[in-house]
């Protein structure tokens, strides 16, 4: 770009944004020149003058067709994310988008033909990639410390389950929750799924079978390379967050466990005890929050690709299409089955 700073947009001002922004606000070579959301007023205007932010808005074009925006982030709902995107390409701005990109594959398909029309950056937002425990796991199995992929196990629990009025908008427990998984599984095995077989069932609040979604859901995974994977999710862990990775191969394993506020133990008469993993994923994920963006800004400033780009974001929603198609018809689904997007397949 001929620069050292990139001057940057964000669209949607809930906490996902607000995150960005203040982990933005801490990298030299990142500049956040506005920030708009639907219902920008006095308490956004306010936490913005603390920050120096110049422009506060309801009007995501205002930023978007600003000359000086080098890039947006895109964390509103899910909804906007497409025109959004295409909006932003044909504009020039390069992007970073919350996931998914939508709930409809072809809407998603559109929106990467977009991007790739105009020749800008498109990163995702599957932050976990950059969880410094995950990217070692991923760096071991890269090298081939472990050999050949066997088996990839992922399990992903929350602690308490999200409230029903954002059952209705989630898009269930596959591309709600679950898609981290996907795209976890996909980055672990350096492989792309061939086919999955879904499991679910309503085991903690009736109201996710008001909202025709599960609670409790086991996928298991067939890959393009052989190996063979397991993913189980959970919308309540009464004990906390509960992420955990396991990569078996021929020549071993690497696995990577919980994040604990510390690594004390207590042993007494009663018993072994320690603190409960990190609550929730703003606290086990912080740092890789921090990396996901940071990444985006080192590929716009040195032109080189960006780590999570419009293919996965195209996969990873495969996947989840094929897994709920797999739980409702009660039978394994060949990834096939899925139209995926007309492009260039990259390396997960």
């Amino acid at each position: 770009m001929g620069k050292d700073k990139v001057k940057i947009g964000i669209i949607g001002a809930g906490r996902i944004g607000k995150i960005h922004a203040d982990n933005l606000m801490r990298n030299p070579h990142a500049e956040i020149v506005g920030i708009s959301d639907l219902f920008a007023g006095p308490e956004l205007e306010a936490w913005a003058s603390i920050r120096g932010i110049p422009v506060v808005t309801t009007d995501s074009s205002q930023l978007i067709e600003m000359p000086d925006v080098d890039a947006v982030l895109i964390c509103s709902s899910t909804d906007t994310h497409v025109p959004l995107i295409v909006q932003a390409a044909r504009a020039g701005k390069h992007i970073f988008c919350e996931k998914p990109v939508s709930m409809n594959l072809s809407q998603t398909q559109a929106a990467v033909t977009a991007v790739q029309e105009a020749g800008v950056k498109l990163q995702i937002g599957f932050n976990r990639r950059f969880d410094h425990n995950f990217k070692r796991v991923r760096a071991h199995v890269q090298e081939g410390t472990i050999g050949d992929p066997h088996i990839i196990k992922i399990t992903s629990r929350d602690p308490s389950p999200p409230p029903a009025e954002y059952l209705r908008v989630s898009g269930g427990i596959f591309m709600d929750m679950m898609i981290h998984d996907f795209d976890m599984a996909r980055y672990l095995s350096g492989s792309e799924v061939e086919e999955v077989y879904a499991q679910g069932n309503v085991l903690i609040q009736p109201v996710f079978a008001e909202h025709g979604d599960v609670d409790t859901a086991i996928v298991t995974m067939s890959f393009e390379n052989g190996a063979i994977g397991v993913i189980d999710n959970s919308r309540q862990a009464v004990y906390g967050y509960d992420q955990r990775v396991e990569v078996f191969g021929s020549l071993g394993s690497a696995t990577a466990g919980n994040d604990h506020p510390n690594t004390a133990e207590i042993s007494t008469a009663a018993g072994l005890m320690r603190d409960k993993p990190l609550h929730f994923f703003l606290e086990r994920y912080n740092e890789a929050y921090v990396q996901e963006t940071a990444l985006f800004i080192e590929a716009i400033l040195n032109d080189t690709p960006v780590t999570v780009d419009g293919h996965d974001a195209v996969q990873a929603e495969r996947i989840a299409l094929a897994a709920r198609m797999s739980m409702e018809q009660g039978r394994p689904v060949k990834l096939r089955e899925v139209p995926g997007v007309t492009m260039e397949s990259t390396a997960p």
